[in-house]
């Protein structure tokens, strides 16, 4: 379903864990995805963010297949939709 979402919300994503920080910093996101398979220790970091600023944060189980519905043709291990 997430990534259907993603695929859904493609002009209002940020892909990628430092911009993703950034943007929940600033208070620009309503929901962000990691994917299982990335390094655990940057995606940690957002879900830790997330909890603490109570956004919503929805696991996936694949880089590959989050980068795809970001319409990327790498993986992507963090992603977040903009309000």
């Amino acid at each position: 379903m997430s990534y259907e979402k993603v695929a859904q919300a493609k002009s209002d994503i940020i892909i990628g864990t430092k911009q993703t920080l950034k943007a929940m910093k600033n208070g620009e996101v309503d929901e962000v995805i990691t994917a299982d398979d990335a390094d655990q220790s940057m995606t940690f970091k957002v879900a830790d963010m997330a909890r603490q600023l109570n956004i919503p944060h929805t696991r996936v189980a694949s880089m590959k297949e989050l980068g795809n519905a970001c319409g990327i043709d790498v993986g992507a291990a963090t992603v977040a939709i903009k309000q």
